[in-house]
């Protein structure tokens, strides 16, 4: 196999290869870009005009998707996956997977979109790495650009796998993705309202690729992710890099569909979310209860029907989200 098919290797290490550029026997191009970032190139006569974005580690400790794209690296190196499509392999947050823990300093995943620029620290630095690498594969015109950022939960989910759509202002969604996911194992996806600063936002409203966050499960160690069953999705990433992916009918049937009805956001150090600390995400809320607390007397109280909360995190800093409800939602609401 070749060097640079042990990418996840070097970046566990912090080492980076004596050689940057290798090529297979099939005459795949491997390109180690800096740190855990590696672009993979067909022959011109083979790529089908695709660029495929697959970001992982973008919280250190979500080892799962980690080590999924470190299988698909591997295969290619060995010349047994045979790619059609441009990729771009990211591992998001290094020292974070070197620690084994989420992140060092602060969520990597809220600092996109700009906001690292209004913020400082290596984790800073990594987020605006981490746009610039992305703008530089996708600048090219005439391409289909598609990005899936790969994660795993902090806590248990009554739905396994979803996905998070993005949201643009004018923008439709795709039904051709949106079947896609389904094929992928997706259970559901939830139709975000607003602008966002994960990375997957920063590449659907600024690179102009389909982009979609994917929680895949509960977060463990490396080498205990028994339990989670990513051979729906590994099946489908194999398709999308060999260009074997027919197309098929924009089919939603099975797709639980959900928009997001509002966020909850501390404000402060009082604040109080009214959660057992093992709650699972989807769980339903009745209405009329009382969900959360701040200054001021400020409250939560559930409005909604049918409304269920998804990442729900009291410990996050003042000023960001600490959970959001959710509504179910019908194929009419795609836009």
């Amino acid at each position: 196999m070749l060097a640079l098919g042990k990418l996840l290797e070097l970046t566990l290490a912090g080492r980076e290869p004596a050689e940057k550029t290798q090529l297979t026997v099939d005459g795949v191009r491997m390109r180690w870009l800096a740190e855990g970032a590696l672009e993979v190139r067909p022959p011109e006569a083979r790529d089908n005009g695709t660029d495929l974005l697959l970001s992982a580690g973008i919280h250190g400790n979500e080892t799962a998707p980690i080590e999924l794209l470190d299988t698909l690296i591997h295969a290619i190196a060995r010349g047994e996956l045979k790619p059609r499509a441009r990729i771009l392999f990211l591992f998001g947050n290094p020292e974070a997977m070197r620690r084994g823990e989420r992140y060092v300093e602060q969520d990597v995943n809220r600092l996109f979109n700009g906001r690292h620029e209004h913020s400082g620290g290596s984790e800073a630095l990594r987020a605006c790495e981490l746009e610039r690498l992305a703008a530089s594969f996708f600048n090219i015109p005439g391409r289909y650009r598609l990005h899936y950022d790969l994660h795993t939960a902090i806590r248990g989910s009554r739905i396994e796998q979803f996905a998070l759509y993005p949201w643009k202002e004018g923008r439709a969604h795709s039904r051709r993705e949106l079947a896609r996911l389904r094929t992928a194992g997706m259970e559901a996806v939830l139709l975000q309202n607003k602008a966002s600063i994960v990375f997957s936002a920063y590449t659907y409203d600024k690179l102009d690729a389909e982009a979609f966050t994917l929680e895949l499960g509960k977060a463990r160690p490396f080498g205990q992710n028994q339990q989670v069953n990513l051979d729906k999705l590994k099946s489908c990433l194999e398709h999308l890099i060999a260009g074997t992916n027919a197309d098929q009918p924009a089919d939603l049937d099975g797709l639980q569909l959900f928009s997001v009805a509002r966020e909850v956001i501390k404000h402060s150090d009082a604040f109080r979310l009214h959660l057992p600390a093992d709650i699972e995400n989807f769980t339903e809320l009745e209405k009329g209860y009382v969900l959360a607390e701040d200054l001021a007397d400020s409250r939560w109280v559930i409005e909604e029907e049918g409304a269920r909360i998804i990442f729900p995190n009291p410990n996050v800093k003042n000023g960001l989200r600490a959970g959001i409800l959710i509504v179910p939602a019908t194929e009419e609401s795609l836009a």
